[in-house]
């Protein structure tokens, strides 16, 4: 059994930081969308007597997460087989584009298709959670708002399909060098976590509310990385300068960095923005709501999709 499954990126249009928990991890609001921009993920499957995962790459990739998924899906569905994964990454790695926690989910998502088993989708979310932050939000896809590190997440109504510009640098940014210089205290004090209190939460708040009403390029979107991570890499306001002049109503960096996109009237103006790039560089791409993600899934998987496959537009 072999098919070829999409593995779309996601920007975040708006994540705020909140406190350090006991845990290590940091409290998180944040507004997921996903766009056009794609890897492909060709899996042959085999049943038989043991398991063995065997990957080819069009990059190296430490600890993949494809495999570390597959493991966790089959043991799961208590299943043995060989499984052939040929991946073809488009999406930059170490972006803030969420292209290995895509590709995680999209294991999780075809396996029980291929196995014919059904998975309940509390146990596929827990799978997603325990592989990361981002994972469970590509179960759905669409826009969603993430609490707690991300991972507690509730859909908002999709937004129209905007333009815009996806620009990689190649610049690794240290996630954990840039949560540290937020220097977020551990402490949970008014200022941080109550809604009535924080300013925080309180634009957070204004920003959910506002969108699909205004225009993206009024609301007043922030990433709390942007501002460290400007500070240790100077060429990225450049570069949001250089988005700006090319026409971009509104740029943001995702993620803790280090892409940033930018949003235009039209796919041709983002397309001809591209070409001022470096070749490969720069992505013209569209916003992609649930429906469409869910609808891309059953094409793809075809005959081989559940009545209600894990990931669904619904």
């Amino acid at each position: 059994m072999r098919v070829t499954v999409p593995s779309f990126a996601k920007l975040n249009l708006d994540l705020r930081v909140l406190n350090r928990r006991p845990d290590g991890y940091h409290d998180l609001r944040t507004i997921f969308q996903t766009i056009s921009l794609k890897d492909t993920l060709t899996i042959e499957f085999e049943a038989g007597p043991r398991t063995r995962i065997e990957i080819d790459s069009s990059v190296v990739i430490p600890d993949n997460l494809v495999a570390r998924a597959a493991r966790l899906a089959l043991d799961a569905l208590r299943v043995r087989a060989l499984v052939r994964f040929e991946l073809k990454k488009r999406i930059p790695m170490g972006a803030g584009l969420g292209g290995g926690s895509s590709n995680a989910a999209a294991v999780l998502a075809a396996l029980p298709a291929l196995a014919r088993k059904k998975m309940a989708p509390a146990d596929l979310f827990g799978l997603a959670e325990s592989l990361g932050s981002d994972v469970p939000f590509f179960l759905r896809g669409g826009t969603a708002v993430g609490l707690d590190r991300g991972t507690e997440l509730y859909p908002l109504p999709d937004l129209e399909a905007h333009a815009a510009l996806v620009v990689s640098t190649g610049i690794h940014v240290s996630t954990r060098e840039a949560y540290a210089a937020l220097g977020r205290t551990t402490l949970a004090t008014d200022r941080l976590t109550s809604p009535a209190a924080s300013p925080i939460l309180r634009e957070f708040q204004r920003v959910a509310w506002a969108l699909g009403s205004c225009r993206l390029n009024e609301i007043p979107l922030t990433n709390d990385f942007e501002q460290v991570v400007f500070e240790m890499h100077p060429e990225l306001p450049a570069l949001r300068r250089k988005l700006r002049r090319l026409g971009a109503g509104l740029v943001r960096m995702t993620g803790s960095g280090s892409a940033l996109y930018g949003i235009f009237e039209s796919l041709e103006q983002s397309r001809a923005a591209a070409l001022r790039f470096e070749a490969g560089t720069a992505h013209a791409v569209r916003f992609l709501g649930r429906r469409r993600y869910g609808n891309a899934w059953r094409r793809a998987l075809g005959e081989f999709a559940l009545r209600q496959p894990p990931i669904s537009g619904e």
